[in-house]
């Protein structure tokens, strides 16, 4: 633990430092330590393969769809910026591009498992685009960006940094929106969490030695799952609204998650995995959120279909019937599953703070958490 500045105007430097490095791309601090993110997940990382062309996703920052689910940024990109590189472009129609900085492979219903899994257990899948085809993508990709048969990938690889997720979370949709119950869905965790340790040793053999690999976000705060499990019983929720059984089912994927990655830290000594612990700094902002800038609120959407939580599934963002709050920089929560830039990029800001000099390790300077 770094010790904490000892007076504070050294604090208030540094909050500005912080926010420098998550608004702009230009070097704040000198040379960057990372040439290249190669970036894995689904649909709260994706940044087109899945081709979401219609406004009013994109509307906030880039002025048009982005393929992005938010108004705007996504966490992937304030990090990408932060790093002095350029937004990652989709994997998927990138054949023309110079890839070189990183590409992202992430796609809207990405789960960890194959459809096979899901099939067996009488649950329905719509695509089959999981983290294994990710992989592949992965290793079609490499021969184009460095020798595989020399230390050339090697050398390359060791100044990328590998972006596991979010992902998970739609293993877990699947089974929840189509009745299965709690303690079937919990017995799907070690398959999810050991599928993602799998694909972190195979790009650990590829060369790769530095990971970020994120546990799920608290989905009992999440409108969709407000809406789906509202409850009559004011014990189902917590202070903040959020239904508590469904945030103890993220935490203990979450804790599921971390156990492995200290297991592969053991086995991998040499590799740096950070676990990116998206659920505490998400409470956060469903604890707080207008202390925290978010006066529309936290639970609400603000791209949706009415209702308490301005959440319907058969009333997407992209609908003519949706209905748009004014400012998404106040509201938490997107279009009920995703969230606004605004909380993507308090999120992204967090988590560079916390883990500071995994992204920054050139960078001599005294920072907090």
């Amino acid at each position: 633990m770094a010790s904490s500045f000892s007076s504070s105007s050294s604090l208030f430097s540094l909050i500005i430092v912080c926010i420098l490095l998550i608004t702009t791309a230009t070097p704040v601090l000198g040379s960057y330590y990372y040439k290249s993110i190669f970036s894995f997940g689904d649909s709260l990382a994706d940044t087109g393969n899945a081709g979401v062309g219609k406004l009013p996703n994109g509307e906030t920052y880039f002025h048009r769809a982005s393929g992005r689910f938010s108004d705007g940024r996504v966490v992937l990109d304030f990090i990408a910026q932060a790093l002095g590189l350029p937004l990652l472009p989709p994997y998927l129609g990138s054949s023309k591009k110079d890839l070189h900085q990183g590409v992202n492979f992430a796609i809207a219903g990405a789960t960890t498992l194959d459809a096979s899994f899901f099939q067996e257990r009488k649950i329905v899948v719509s695509n089959d685009d999981f983290l294994g085809v990710q992989l592949q993508w992965f290793k079609q990709l490499l021969p184009s960006l460095c020798n595989p048969s020399s230390e050339d990938c090697r050398e390359y690889l060791k100044t990328s940094l590998i972006l596991m997720g979010e992902i998970g979370i739609n293993d877990y949709n699947l089974p929840f929106t189509q009745g299965k119950g709690l303690e079937e869905i919990r017995t799907f965790v070690p398959h999810v969490v050991n599928a993602i340790s799998s694909v972190i040793k195979v790009l650990i053999k590829e060369g790769v030695v530095a990971f970020m690999v994120p546990g799920i976000f608290p989905i009992g705060c999440s409108a969709s799952y407000l809406t789906l499990f509202k409850s009559p019983s004011k014990g189902d929720y917590d202070e903040s609204g959020c239904l508590k059984w469904l945030n103890e089912f993220t935490v203990y994927h979450n804790k599921f998650l971390q156990k492995e990655l200290d297991a592969l830290r053991e086995e991998y000594p040499k590799v740096k995995i950070i676990y990116a612990d998206y659920y505490n700094a998400a409470m956060k902002l469903y604890k707080s959120p207008e202390v925290l800038g978010f006066k529309g609120g936290a639970l609400k959407a603000c791209c949706g279909g009415q209702g308490p939580y301005n959440y319907n599934p058969s009333v997407g963002c992209t609908s003519v019937e949706a209905q748009i709050c004014d400012d998404p920089s106040t509201y938490v929560n997107w279009d009920g599953t995703h969230f606004t830039e605004a909380a993507n990029q308090f999120l992204a800001n967090a988590l560079i703070q916390k883990n500071y000099q995994f992204f920054f390790p050139n960078n001599n300077i005294n920072h907090y958490y």
